[in-house]
């Protein structure tokens, strides 16, 4: 399966990049998470937590020196490629930074940013493209979801990780095992809301979610979170909302309506440690409320993904320590 979804993504490429990416070892194609193009600046992935430049002939170097150069032409053909060589008909994705290809996988834009009347309008003189490579991991969830029960009910419940340390992969996980429901702790499906505003939980693409994300989970795509949130609560009667990666204060006031409204919430956000987000001013008002009941704390201790801690609010003990699951 890793390598069906690697040649898929490097079907976007031209042919001399597709070539070389095609001959690297196994071990990086199962594991790579980024592929990205920089203009005059060699070919490089990231696989295993470290960065890797690329050979022509598909090796692997840490000198800069020996990767394949990537000019301005193979960027702008690979732009048309991703773009199905039409890119007016994706002008909104491309003023928003990215673009997401079939599989869910999205590619990030650099380049020279317009601006217009009303904000951003495009980004053009491309300079680089960066191929974030989306992977399910199903069942990752399945042990931690028991900690975010309360009888059969879920409760709020916030993920605190680093950049590249698996946040978005484990709120993929729970929210699909909440829309399904699990039979091993005879918990129904729930209604769930996802505000997918970086199309990178379901992946969206031409309308149809790319990730598995649950049977009962209505998405809006490319939708800020405030909007969404509100947009779910007037019109999708949802039991759960799901968002990634809060902390502006349009969504924390966002969030305080639907815990008005009784929806649950499951979010995620940017941090090392519990310490790290409540001493953060914009975030404050969530823990003196006590919004969020449970704190998944991630980290890389044990490899991308590694589940640190889930904390109680009110007690900050640590669930899984305290059980002996660590």
């Amino acid at each position: 399966m890793a390598d069906e979804i690697f040649n898929s993504v490097i079907e976007n490429f031209t042919f001399d990049i597709k070539n070389s990416l095609r001959l690297l070892p196994n071990i990086f194609k199962k594991n790579i998470e980024e592929i990205r193009l920089r203009v005059n600046s060699p070919l490089s992935v990231y696989s295993m937590g470290k960065d890797y430049f690329v050979t022509i002939d598909g090796k692997v170097a840490e000198n800069s020196e020996e990767g394949l150069i990537i000019d301005l032409e193979q960027i702008n053909k690979t732009f048309q490629i991703v773009c199905n060589y039409s890119i007016y008909a994706l002008s909104e994705e491309v003023k928003n930074g990215f673009i997401t290809i079939k599989g869910g996988h999205r590619v990030g834009i650099g380049g020279k940013v317009i601006y217009g009347n009303s904000g951003i309008e495009s980004i053009k003189n491309i300079s680089s493209l960066n191929f974030r490579i989306a992977r399910e991991k199903k069942g990752i969830s399945n042990e931690v979801i028991k900690y975010l029960l309360r009888g059969n009910d879920f409760i709020n419940t916030l993920i605190i990780s680093p950049p590249q340390c698996g946040k978005t992969t484990l709120l993929r996980d729970i929210i699909r095992n909440l829309s399904y429901g699990m039979k091993e702790y005879n918990l129904r499906g729930f209604k769930v809301g996802l505000i997918d505003e970086r199309s990178e939980i379901a992946g969206v693409f031409n309308g149809i979610p790319q990730k598995d994300v649950g049977i009962r989970t209505d998405i809006l795509d490319s939708c800020n979170k405030s909007s969404g949130i509100m947009i779910m609560i007037r019109a999708m009667s949802p039991e759960i909302i799901a968002v990634d990666e809060i902390g502006g204060s349009d969504d924390i006031s966002a969030i305080e309506d639907a815990t008005r409204a009784g929806i649950k919430l499951i979010a995620t956000i940017h941090g090392h440690s519990i310490d790290d987000i409540r001493n953060r001013k914009s975030l404050s008002y969530l823990f003196n409320a006590n919004i969020f009941k449970r704190y998944i704390v991630l980290d890389k201790s044990r490899g991308v993904g590694t589940i640190k801690e889930v904390l109680d609010s009110s007690t900050l003990i640590n669930l899984i320590k305290k059980e002996g699951n660590v």
